[in-house]
């Protein structure tokens, strides 16, 4: 079953086949179950038919858990805005729809363009529709809006893994690198993370790598107050890879499950950063063996393509485990993450759905597919 019908049937119960009713109990029968058991005593019985008459009331448990649904609620908010642009405009181009008519096909690979799909991803998805069309399986709008979303969707899995995978070090101290250029909520981001760790009786470090830009040290400072996490710093200009042996050791004095490192953005010297992180990264694995457990790249989603190349400098660079997707909830152009999935190879880890402390969750392909498409996936059921 692809992403799409998994989608399709778990989120807006198609094909929910109707389960076959059991015959009814009567309340003599179960007394008489009970009875029939050797040696027991009265409360045993009591037990036994409570036990019985729960089972044959027993609800359907297969509905999503509370904060199971309550994530997809949010992902449903949080993509509103590139959900809402994207289903209109799709649905604008395939009021036109002529399956042999190749302005049509230019028309979508332009509006796929201008969301962000990326340039491999579109090609794809229209040539897709192209092959159905000339196989004949494409002969009506309804058909083409399957074609689009049923690919599009697909992709998604594809290039994202089904579940979140992030590397924690089981025996000891988890070192996260953030990298990523000024102004993208890579500071937030650590922050939301060192909150959520915090709330789950973790104990964080954050160490302020960046002391290059004027006002990082303080800004990951008033950050650590307010969520109650240690922060290590020097001076402004001091040496970054000294905050990061500092970092580790107050790390492993204190006790801490998770150290998260700061580290500057500017892209405008590429050699000069790059040498910094070397030796950065060179200071975590001489203390810490197998670290950083992860590399995260965090990228301002609003930004779309320009994004997508800071990703690839970045990739350069360093070799980034993940992407942190922030202010997905401020963008119309969602299908940044088909392109960095499709180009880069990187997976999505990280998405940011909004502004409070909360809002940054771990990346899930099936909610983002139907956070995104979901009233284009409930019209092709």
């Amino acid at each position: 079953m692809g992403l799409f019908d998994k989608i399709k049937s778990a989120f807006t119960g198609a094909d929910k086949k109707e389960e076959p009713k059991q015959p009814e109990v009567k309340e003599e029968e179960k007394v008489s179950e009970v009875a029939e058991v050797s040696e027991v005593t009265e409360d045993e019985k009591v037990e036994k038919v409570t036990e019985i008459s729960e089972q044959s009331t027993a609800k359907d448990t297969t509905l999503e858990p509370d904060n199971d649904r309550r994530e997809t609620e949010q992902y449903e908010k949080g993509l509103k805005k590139s959900r809402v642009s994207f289903t209109r405009r799709l649905n604008e181009l395939l009021a036109n729809f002529r399956y042999e008519d190749e302005e049509f096909f230019e028309e979508l690979e332009d509006l796929l363009i201008e969301s962000d799909v990326g340039f491999e991803a579109t090609m794809h998805i229209a040539d897709t529709l192209r092959y159905e069309s000339k196989v004949q399986n494409v002969r009506s709008m309804k058909d083409a809006e399957r074609v689009i979303v049923q690919t599009m969707v697909d992709m998604y899995g594809e290039t994202n893994p089904d579940h979140h995978f992030f590397n924690e070090n089981k025996d000891g101290l988890t070192v996260v690198l953030f990298v990523g250029v000024n102004g993208v909520g890579k500071t937030t981001t650590i922050a939301k993370m060192a909150h959520q760790y915090i709330e789950k009786g973790q104990k964080v470090v954050m160490a302020a790598g960046d002391t290059f830009r004027a006002g990082a040290i303080e800004q990951l400072h008033v950050w650590g107050d307010r969520v109650g996490a240690e922060v290590v710093s020097t001076k402004q200009g001091g040496d970054p890879a000294a905050v990061v042996y500092d970092g580790i050791e107050t790390a492993r004095n204190s006790g801490a499950d998770i150290l998260l490192i700061d580290t500057a953005g500017r892209l405008q010297n590429k050699k000069n950063l790059m040498n910094e992180l070397e030796k950065m990264k060179r200071v975590i694995s001489r203390e810490i063996p197998d670290a950083p457990h992860e590399t995260l790249l965090v990228l301002d989603a609003t930004t779309g393509q320009n994004a997508l190349n800071q990703a690839k400098i970045f990739k350069e660079t360093t070799d980034v485990t993940g992407i942190v997707l922030t202010k997905m909830d401020g963008t119309a152009k969602g299908g940044i993450v088909l392109a960095i999935g499709k180009e880069l190879g990187v997976p999505v880890k990280f998405v940011g759905l909004g502004e409070t402390m909360n809002d940054l969750h771990p990346f899930d392909t099936e909610k983002f597919a139907y956070g995104l498409f979901k009233e284009l996936i409930e019209q092709t059921a």
